[in-house]
């Protein structure tokens, strides 16, 4: 009797199926979650190529439009501004003063136009053929030949050091909480999309810019691979120019005003 369990008619033991049956459900898991899979992508393609179909937005396609919209806000919001300010301006109640002290607060925080003696900065990508220029050099990575998040960081550093009354890079005016800020070989700034060349504006002294740029040691950095890589540079007086008045939120997203 205790040898019938065995016997081919019987079957395997109960031992030697409970052995098994592990391995039974997790073959029936792997076939259950397999097709979960193939039921999700079909839903999604809807019957495209989730891939390559061409109706679905690329993200950089995504980034520029969203960056064209919150250009049209901003005029939106720089004509609503003035607009304001113009109707306070007929009866505010404000003694002479009391517009002064605002009109000096406003410069400071960069958002009235400014106009003064200025220079400008423009930074580019080099070829992408290009090929070391000096002996001694080794041929040059990709990452090389662009424009970097840092290059810009210190020309503005540069001209802020050098006393910069106002800067503007691109077409938008810097104010203290601006943050100049490179994805790839694009620049984000203020919530808009920028490809090179990159051009930098400062109001100020035109010599003591021009020296504290000369003076900065990541510029002398940047200059070696202008000169070696052919990155693009170049530093021109423009006489006296007008840069426009910040016209953007000014809301903190984390920072909060000490009370």
């Amino acid at each position: 009797m205790s040898n019938s369990a065995d016997s081919p008619g019987t079957g395997s033991s109960p031992a030697r199926r409970r052995r098994f049956r592990p391995l039974r459900v997790l073959t029936a898991a792997v076939f259950a979650l397999a097709g979960l899979i193939f039921f999700t992508s079909f839903n999604t393609a809807k019957g495209t190529n989730i891939r390559t179909d061409a109706s679905l937005l690329k993200l950089s396609d995504l980034i520029h439009e969203r960056s064209q919209e919150n250009g049209q806000q901003e005029e939106a919001n720089a004509g609503l501004r003035h607009d304001i300010e113009s109707l306070a301006e007929r009866d505010d109640g404000r003694s002479k003063s009391e517009d002064d002290e605002l009109a000096a607060l406003e410069e400071e925080a960069g958002t009235q136009k400014l106009t003064g003696e200025a220079i400008s900065v423009t930074l580019d990508d080099a070829p992408p053929d290009a090929t070391a220029k000096l002996p001694g050099y080794p041929e040059p990575q990709p990452d090389y030949l662009v424009i970097h998040q840092q290059d810009l960081q210190a020309v503005v550093n540069a001209l802020w050091q050098g006393g910069a009354k106002g800067i503007k890079v691109m077409d938008q005016r810097l104010i203290s909480t601006s943050a100049v800020r490179c994805v790839g070989n694009t620049l984000i700034l203020q919530g808009r999309v920028y490809s090179p060349p990159y051009k930098i504006q400062a109001v100020g002294d035109p010599e003591r810019l021009k020296e504290t740029l000369a003076a900065s040691p990541a510029i002398q950095n940047y200059m070696v691979y202008v000169n070696v890589y052919g990155l693009g540079w170049k530093v021109e007086e423009d006489g006296r120019a007008t840069l426009p008045g910040y016209s953007g939120t000014a809301d903190l997203h984390y920072a909060r005003p000490v009370e």
